[in-house]
Formats: structure tokens, C-alpha cells, sequence
């Protein structure tokens, strides 16, 4: 049966899917089984709480964490936890590490109270933990007994980042990612792989395996009947799933000309899984915005899809002893859900929010691309508006989103954020700009020394490029972004004015200057690649600094802050919004209180889209 719409101009739509609606979904981050059983064990965060649960077979799920907040503590977080045989280890918020059985009991401490833990790793045994953890500045691998009886010490120390430590089934070897500055995890790295004493405590031999200063590594991963190393690598424009074998020596190529990394911003994310009669390595293809399923044979070097059904962004590949495979998948449709795949069989085992939205109420994903000015291919994924109970007339204002990072990617899969403005009619532009991953090296590493440059010109041409297709209202023109994104977005107005209709801008990045000082150690010289190093590039930094420019801002904008950003801080929107009132340029300006680098409690995340609402309503909808 079908209904009318009911026609009602684009932005005013009443809509489901309303800000409280947003802050009470939930968000996982990790998920794995436990050694040798059919318990799994995932992460998920509700309104800023953090909680680990497990779930044994088809039992109901129960919490491990009650009482603590599970939060990996080093860069910007993940590598939140490890499933054991006995129960999880999980790095909590305070920085300490902890032991939380599956029986009876409490969560206990194994670490002293000093600096941040993340990525624990149970040795087979489950009588040790190798951790990665940083204290004023200084990152290292440690280890410490399960037991917390020993104090915890230091197992390898020199590099200036640490990530992805993997014991060897037997115990007696140990392989990690490890990276200097100036460089970021996907400019280059290094594999190393180590040999143990008979306590299975100290390293008697390190090597080098692979990577280097521009060569990226990433996630090694032990074959189970310990004959291989597997890991993925960056040699050229694609990625590589290279064999290790720790018999013979020799290197394989398993894959190659494929985009297999993601961006390692994070602690603890896997992207490869081998199946437990190590034939087999499960593997997540990165194809522009999308995210695909497929396993290699190793003898056969055979690829094929693993059919998953209509999801198209996947994430924390883990292989259980019988064979089950988990994941975190979502669609454009489909909410965030630990998927287990078994046997050509698929089971739910948890769900980030009802399946209660409409599909007509959902936006449709199409990719788009364009060519720049320059001649350089762009792209990007445009939303229509959906709303199953409305239609209007004419062409939909659009709002152009930004992602951060900038070396990150807009991938394809369920968004609330993008549902928010479609259902109230506005067409939603996702923009993978000059800079972005999964679209090959080169396009990556276009941005370097010139951000602030290109990803602008990708956001107007981007803009411009719908506007021509005759999908967006040219008059009606809305720049989104948060980060590196909010970066974008103040550019934008300063060096565009007119073109957007008006901003959102969330923790942006107004001052190289201050940023290059105030950053934390992860990023501390990220921007000598993006734009170039002081004191050489002094003039660029100031081109490309807002703050400098901030005078030009004339279209209404709004700034949203986190009180307690440790990456870019508040004084970074404080500058900002100083030089909009003394120009008296139409703003609003939250700040929110006890956020960071972007918004966790549902009362921050509620009130983010009730004034968004409001803004643009009077800004843009019923503006003259």
C-alpha cells in the first residue's frame, strides 16, 4: 500500500531520527573469541561508559567491566582489551591494566597506577601479558605476570612508537610494529620480530623482519600450528599480505596491487585472521569507500569472496577454535553488529541499536566522483534525502562533510549523522578528498605540503561537482567537519565567502603555530609533512592558518568544542569565535564539558544536534 507524501520544503521535515535518538546508540570498538572456546568477548561505549561483556555460546551476554571503564590510553585509544582462556585483560581508563575472570570475582589490578597501557596480549601460557605503554613522552613494550605479583617491566624500548605485539603459539617468540618520528604509522615502520629465553621473559635475538622509514607495516599474526608470520605491508601505490616462514626464511607475497591498510590511528585493529588449520588467512579489501571479505589459500594463493550479505563496512576479523568467524559489520541500512558467520550460517550476537528505523527513512549511498581543476580524479559518496513521509520542490540544500584525520577515509556504512540531515531533507555530500586512504599511495600523499590546499579545493570542486549533476541547491550550501575536517571547514569560509551558506565546525584546527606545540607525541610532527617544517615553512603556516585569516569569515557559523581535547584544544576555538564576535559574524559556540576529541555522553551528542537544527533553520532554510 502505497501513501502520498506530503510535500513540505527541504530542512524542515520532521524527522525519527531525532537527537536523542543519536545519543543512545551505542558504539563497538573491538570484538574477539576467547582461546580455544566459543565465548566471545567485545567492547562497546553508551553515553561516554566504556564496558567489556562476554557472551559463552548462545548464553546471554553478561558485563566483565562493571564498576570500570575499559580505554586503551595510548595515541588517540583502541587496543582496549584481550580475551584469555580464564577471563579478559583490559587496559582501563585510569592507565592501570586489569584482569577480569568469567567466573565469579572481580576486575584485579596487574599494573601500578602510572601512565597509559593499551594492546595487552596474553602469552599462550596465560601466565603473562606484553603491553604497549607510554610514561612522559616515552612509549615502550612491557610485560608483566598475570598473576600481578611482579612489578611490570620493560620488554622493548628505543623506538619511538610501539603497536600490535603478537606472542608465537609456542611462547618463544614475539613479533611487533614499532615506528620514529617524523614519521606516521602509514609512512613507514618497522616489523620486528624476536626471539625468548627459556623464561619466555627476555629477548635473546631481534631482527628487523620487514618495513622501513617508508615502508609501512602492519599486524603480524602467528600461523596457529606457529609455521608462519603473516602481515600486511605498503610497497608502492597498493598494499601487499606478505608470508613469513619461520622455518625456511623465505618471504612470500600472498596478495598484492590491493588497498589492505587502514589508517593506524588506533591501538588494535585487525584486518587479518587465519583459520585455526592455518590454511587459510581471512582478509578485509578496502575498494574506495567500501570494505569487502575475502580469503587467500596460502598453498594455492587462491582468492575468494566470503559472502557476508548486503554490508559494506567490516572491521576486527577474529577466527574462533571451531572455525566461527566474528566482525563488526554495518551498512547504509544496517546499525553497527557483531556478526558470527559459521558454517554458510550468520548469527547476531550483538547490536549497537534496535533495527526499529524504516529503510525509507535511511539514505541511499551512491558514489560519485569528479575531476579536479588540476586534472586529478576525486571522490566521493552523495545521500539524497529520504524521508518515507515527506517531499519538497526544487533542489535540496547540501551539506558537505569532511572527514578528519586527514589521512583517514568517509567509508560507506550506517551513519546517524548522515541520516539526521537527510530525513529532514537536506542532500549530504562525504567528501575523500586529496589525502585519504584506500584510494592508493599516491592519492594519499598528495596532501602532504599541501593541506590546507587541496583538501579545500576537493570540497568546493566537490560541492560544485553535485551542484552541476543537479542534485544541491547552489544557494543552500553547508560545510561539516570536525578535526582536520573543522580545519577545512574555517578555510572554507574565509577563502570562499558566499559560497556556503554557513559552517559547522567541531574542534578545529585554527593555529598551526600553537598546534604544532600543543599537540600530544603521536602527532607532534605530523604537521612538518602536511605542510612542511619550521622554521622553513613559517609563511605557509601562517597562509594556512585560519586564525591569521579569520577576519574574512562573513557567513554564519557554528563552533563546537570539548572542554578537556588534548589533541586540538580548546584555545584552538577560543581564537576563533573571539575574532566572529568582534566582526559580529552570526555564530553559536558550545563548549562541552568533559569531552575530548569528539563527543561520548548522550547529553553533549543531544544537545551538538538540537542547536545544529536550530542553526541552520534560521541560517540557511529560512534565511533571505
Amino acid at each position: 500500500m502505497t501513501h502520498t507524501k506530503i510535500n513540505k520544503p527541504f530542512g524542515t521535515w520532521p524527522s525519527p531520527i531525532t537527537p536523542e535518538l543519536i545519543g543512545d546508540s551505542a558504539r563497538f570498538s573491538d570484538v574477539q573469541w576467547a582461546p580455544g572456546t566459543d565465548r566471545l568477548v567485545w567492547c562497546q561505549s553508551l553515553s561516554g561508559k566504556t564496558s567489556l561483556l562476554t557472551q559463552s555460546g548462545l548464553d546471554a551476554p553478561y558485563e566483565l567491566s562493571a564498576g570500570f571503564s575499559p580505554s586503551g590510553g595510548v595515541g588517540y585509544g583502541g587496543g582496549e582489551f584481550c580475551a584469555g582462556l580464564d577471563g579478559a585483560v583490559f587496559a582501563e581508563k585510569n592507565g592501570r591494566l586489569y584482569f577480569a575472570p568469567y567466573g565469579p570475582g572481580s576486575p584485579r589490578p596487574l599494573t601500578p597506577v602510572f601512565g597509559n597501557s593499551a594492546s595487552p596480549k596474553l602469552s599462550p601460557a596465560q601466565d603473562r601479558v606484553l603491553f604497549v605503554h607510554t610514561y612522559e613522552e616515552r612509549d615502550v613494550l612491557a610485560l608483566v605476570r598475570l598473576d600481578g605479583q611482579s612489578w611490570p617491566r620493560v620488554f622493548a624500548s628505543g623506538a619511538d612508537f610501539y603497536m600490535q605485539p603478537t606472542w608465537s603459539p609456542d611462547g618463544k617468540a614475539v613479533a611487533w610494529v614499532e615506528w620514529d618520528h617524523p614519521n606516521m604509522p602509514w609512512d613507514g615502520t618497522r616489523l620486528m620480530f624476536a626471539l625468548l629465553d627459556e623464561s619466555g621473559d627476555t629477548i635473546t635475538e631481534v631482527h628487523i623482519l620487514d618495513g622501513d622509514s617508508i615502508t609501512p607495516t602492519f599486524q603480524p599474526e602467528f600461523s596457529p600450528d606457529g609455521s608462519y608470520l603473516a602481515y600486511l605491508r605498503n610497497r608502492g601505490e597498493w598494499d601487499q599480505l606478505v608470508l613469513f616462514d619461520l622455518q625456511s626464511g623465505e618471504k612470500r607475497i600472498l596478495l598484492d596491487g590491493l588497498s589492505l591498510l587502514p589508517p593506524a590511528w588506533v591501538q588494535g585493529s585487525r584486518c587479518i585472521a587465519w583459520s585455526t588449520d592455518s590454511s587459510t588467512i581471512y582478509y578485509l579489501e578496502n575498494k574506495q569507500a567500501k570494505v569487502f571479505l575475502r580469503k587467500v589459500d596460502i598453498f594455492s594463493g587462491e582468492s575468494q569472496p566470503v559472502e557476508v550479505g548486503a554490508f559494506t563496512n567490516l572491521e576486527q576479523l577474529s577466527v574462533s577454535a571451531s572455525g566461527a568467524l566474528a566482525l563488526i559489520a554495518q551498512s547504509p541500512s544496517l546499525p553497527a553488529r557483531i556478526l558470527v558467520l559459521q558454517d554458510s550460517q550468520t548469527r547476531i550476537a550483538a547490536r549497537s541499536r534496535a533495527d526499529d528505523l524504516h529503510p525509507a527513512d535511511l539514505p541511499l549511498a551512491q558514489e560519485v566522483d569528479w575531476i579536479s581543476s588540476d586534472g586529478a580524479r576525486v571522490f566521493g559518496t552523495y545521500y539524497a534525502p529520504a524521508n518515507r513521509k515527506f517531499s519538497a520542490e526544487g533542489l535540496p540544500p547540501l551539506v558537505v562533510y569532511i572527514h578528519g584525520g586527514p589521512t583517514s577515509v568517509a567509508r560507506i556504512g550506517f551513519n546517524l549523522d548522515t541520516a539526521f540531515f537527510t530525513s529532514r531533507g537536506y542532500a549530504y555530500l562525504e567528501v575523500n578528498y586529496r589525502g585519504s586512504t584506500g584510494f592508493g599511495r599516491s592519492y594519499r600523499d598528495a596532501l602532504r605540503g599541501n593541506w590546507g590546499k587541496l583538501d579545500l579545493q576537493d570540497a568546493v570542486e566537490g560541492a560544485r561537482a553535485v551542484v552541476g549533476m543537479g542534485l544541491a541547491d547552489p544557494s543552500r550550501l553547508i560545510i561539516k567537519g570536525g578535526s582536520a575536517g573543522g580545519y577545512t571547514v574555517l578555510n572554507a569560509l574565509i577563502h570562499y565567502p558566499g559560497f556556503f551558506k554557513a559552517g559547522l565546525c567541531s574542534y578545529g584546527v585554527s593555529n598551526l603555530f600553537t598546534l604544532d606545540m600543543d599537540t600530544h607525541k603521536f602527532e607532534a610532527h605530523y604537521n612538518a609533512s602536511l605542510i612542511g617544517s619550521l622554521p622553513e615553512a613559517a609563511q605557509k603556516y601562517h597562509d594556512f592558518s585560519p586564525i591569521f585569516h579569520a577576519h574574512k569569515i562573513q557567513d554564519a557559523i557554528a563552533v563546537f568544542q570539548g572542554a578537556d581535547d588534548k589533541v586540538v584544544p580548546q584555545s584552538q576555538s577560543d581564537s576563533i569565535v573571539e575574532v566572529l564576535k568582534a566582526k559580529r559574524v552570526p555564530h553559536v559556540y558550545r563548549i562541552y564539558p568533559g569531552e575530548g576529541h569528539g563527543f561520548r555522553k548522550s547529553e553533549s551528542i543531544v544537545d551538538f544536534y538540537r542547536t545544529i537544527e536550530r542553526f541552520l533553520l534560521q541560517q540557511v532554510i529560512f534565511s533571505v
